[in-house]
């Protein structure tokens, strides 16, 4: 019988990290070559665990560990293979695994439940390649238009060609959606990808919900000007403007507890040494766990760019290009994870989750709910992120756990 633990888990999230389109470094996107070889890996890894393995129109490798009945709903596990570019071994790829260890420990004890489990590797999580977001689970979710897959990288390859080549059919999309009838609930195990964990000197966390989030594309047009003969008291200095704003965005985010307001792009414009800045373009990324907080923070926002630009007379023109709601954890599940992690010894905490993740496309379809691992000093979306063999053994075991225990959890189905 093989050792099915903490170092296991480490071991074939390293394996998987080979797996890369660019040499020396993780780069794993949507659709590409290693995206295939990576979906390939994972369905070997299910089989072994005595999964039945299929792929759907969208590319999701799903596996599937039969109940006590062969046509019985399921628990969802999953979580996400594709990666950002020069990315960490655990963002996505650490749940998929627990998922599968935990099956495997199953079924080599020969355990098995009233219900299915279904672990499941979705792509498009990180949303980098296509202008698209969570294409893998909205599929899931029945949320997915046809008219999505028209969406083409920057070489002008559609979604569409792509999951052609792979041999899949996307005429066939409406087959991957699943009815609400076919799970219990999804929930997803993942690194936290910030530092609360880590600072807090636990090993696990309980998510709350997943955070809304809003973001502007935001123009600032002032005059550009000769630096050395326009006096500053005449000027309509663009840059000027977006430091003030930028301050306020800073300022606002530090206001109201669990907000936070990032500039994240800009862009100066003529961008010389000695013109005064005519125009600047930059986003404003805002987030929080309740929706009313979000809005009523960025009414404020709203305010303070318009009052900054009428004083420096400068036009300002702003874009809503993302609104995305906070998804909630569903209440018993996270009740669920707790009594879990009591059972086992371990402090329980919770936190809301400030990144997105697959889950929120499945929020509202399932009951779904989230355990972070948590990664050293916070660091994810980078080489150096990190965690812990000792806390990925805790996280299987604690999920070992939770679906022992499954059947025995109230769902609350309207949250």
């Amino acid at each position: 019988m093989t050792m099915i633990n903490g170092d296991w888990v480490m071991a074939r999230v390293a394996e998987l990290a080979k797996l890369s389109d660019e040499e020396g470094r993780l780069t794993r996107l949507f659709l590409s070559p290693a995206h295939q070889r990576g979906c390939a890996q994972v369905g070997d890894w299910m089989r072994a665990a005595g999964m039945h393995v299929r792929q759907d129109a969208i590319a999701n490798v799903i596996g599937r560990y039969e109940g006590h009945g062969p046509h019985a709903p399921a628990l969802i596990i999953g979580s996400h293979i594709d990666t950002v570019r020069d990315a960490g071994w655990y963002d996505g790829n650490l749940g998929v695994i627990l998922g599968i260890a935990a099956v495997r420990r199953l079924h080599e004890t020969g355990t098995h439940f009233p219900f299915a489990i279904e672990v499941i590797a979705f792509g498009d999580e990180e949303n980098l390649r296509f202008p698209t977001s969570l294409l893998g689970s909205c599929a899931l979710a029945g949320k997915l238009t046809p008219g999505e897959l028209d969406a083409k990288d920057v070489s002008g390859i559609s979604v569409r060609e792509e999951l052609m080549r792979w041999g899949l059919d996307p005429n066939s999309l409406a087959d991957a959606a699943r009815p609400k009838t076919d799970a219990l609930a999804y929930i997803e195990v993942h690194i936290e990808q910030g530092p609360v964990l880590d600072r807090a000197d636990l090993p696990l966390g309980i998510v709350t919900a997943i955070n809304g989030a809003t973001r502007w594309r935001v123009t600032l047009t002032g005059m550009a000007g000769h630096a050395g003969t326009v006096p500053m008291t005449m000027r309509q200095d663009a840059l000027a403007g977006f430091a003030e704003i930028t301050l306020a965005v800073e300022a606002l985010g530090n206001s109201v507890p669990g907000l936070v307001a990032t500039v994240g792009q800009v862009s100066a414009r003529p961008g010389a040494a000695n013109v005064i800045a005519g125009q600047v373009l930059f986003t404003i990324d805002t987030r929080h766990s309740d929706d009313d907080i979000r809005r009523t923070a960025l009414d404020q926002l709203d305010g303070l760019l318009k009052d900054i630009a009428s004083r420096r007379q400068l036009i300002l023109a702003v874009e809503r290009y993302y609104d995305a709601p906070a998804a909630p954890c569903d209440r018993h599940l996270q009740k669920a994870w707790a009594d879990s992690l009591i059972r086992l010894g371990i402090t329980v905490h919770h936190l809301a989750s400030g990144a997105g993740h697959d889950a929120m496309a499945l929020a509202g379809h399932w009951p779904m709910a989230m355990l972070f691992v948590r990664c050293d000093k916070g660091i994810s979306h980078n080489p150096r992120e990190s965690i812990l063999a000792a806390d990925a053994d805790l996280a299987l075991s604690v999920l070992c756990d939770f679906i022992s225990h499954f059947d025995l959890a109230e769902l609350d189905r309207d949250s």
